[in-house]
Parts: structure tokens; C-alpha cells; sequence
């Protein structure tokens, strides 16, 4: 639901509202069968204005199997389509700005990562004041905190060491 912050959203207002979601078609909602069933399972209240409100699960399962098996043919006719695209020598994306575009999202990536960073030698300082001297010793005492890294995961002795070279420790 993270790839769909506005579906969770309106999940989440009906669900306080006490009331239904309302779709177009059922494969506005989602091409997934699997996701689907879940809503039915969970007994999400959601209405396909196609289908009707009075749409039986063993229809919704259907349509929802349907939408599913076009979103395959739809991913495969347009694989299909840039490949010959391609093969004719195409040339994808936008040229004009690529490496502007590049320099941005590099500088977005070291703004994060420099936040992150800000927040971490701190509580690293206080680890060592207990005593850990070694990165594998602080790697350890940062997991036993709850501290993630970065990118959600959990700390090893490379990782806390490239935070102090960061910071200029080595």
C-alpha cells in the first residue's frame, strides 16, 4: 500500500467514516487478485460502480482475475512495442537535461544521507562513552537500540565505521 498513498488514504477515511470506497471500475481500484481478495477477506467495504453495490465476491474474484490478465497483456505489448522501438534505433527519456537531472538527484541523495548522518554521531559518542571501542561494538549497541540505518537496516561494523570517516573520527 506504500506504492499508494492515496488508496491507503481512502481506505482509511471510509474505513473512519464507516463507509465504502467508491470505484469507477473495479480495476481502478486495483489489477491484483490477491489484493482484492484480501479487501473482500478483510471485509473492506469498497463499491465498483460498473459492477453495482450488490456485486457477489465470486464476480468481484472474476473481474478482479480479468483486470489482472490485462495488466500482463498491456505489460507485454508495451515491452514489446519499446523493444521494437528500439530495434529501429530509438533513442528513450529526455537527452536535454540528463545530466542536471543527475546532478539534483545526487545532491537529494547527499542532502539525505547528511541528515541521517547529522543525527547518528551522537548517539555513537554515547555508545563509546560506555565503553564500546570497536565498530562491530558500536554496530552492536546501535541495533540494540533500535537504530536503523539509512536505509531501514540494521548496522554492521562497516557500516558504523563509514559514519566515522564521514565525520572525520578516522
Amino acid at each position: 500500500m506504500a506504492a499508494r498513498p492515496v488508496l491507503a488514504a481512502a481506505l482509511a477515511a471510509a474505513k473512519k467514516a464507516k463507509g465504502a470506497v467508491v470505484v469507477a471500475k473495479l480495476d481502478r481500484l486495483s489489477r491484483d487478485v490477491a489484493f482484492i481478495a484480501n479487501l473482500i477477506t478483510q471485509r473492506v467495504p469498497f463499491v465498483s460502480v460498473e459492477l453495482g453495490a450488490d456485486a457477489d465476491p465470486f464476480m468481484l474474484h472474476l473481474y478482479a482475475a480479468l483486470a489482472e490478465k490485462e495488466r500482463t497483456l498491456i505489460s507485454e505489448r508495451t515491452r514489446a512495442a519499446l523493444a521494437a522501438k528500439k530495434a529501429q534505433g530509438a533513442l528513450f527519456g529526455n537527452r536535454t537535461n540528463l545530466a542536471e537531472a543527475r546532478a539534483k538527484g545526487q545532491d537529494t541523495i547527499r542532502e539525505g544521507a547528511d541528515a541521517f548522518a547529522a543525527n547518528v554521531p551522537p548517539i555513537v559518542r554515547e555508545i563509546q562513552a560506555g565503553g564500546a571501542t570497536s565498530f562491530q561494538a558500536i554496530a552492536e549497541a546501535l541495533n540494540a537500540r533500535g537504530v536503523r540505518t539509512a536505509r531501514g537496516g540494521t548496522w554492521h561494523a562497516s557500516t558504523a565505521r563509514n559514519i566515522a570517516i564521514r565525520e572525520g573520527a578516522l
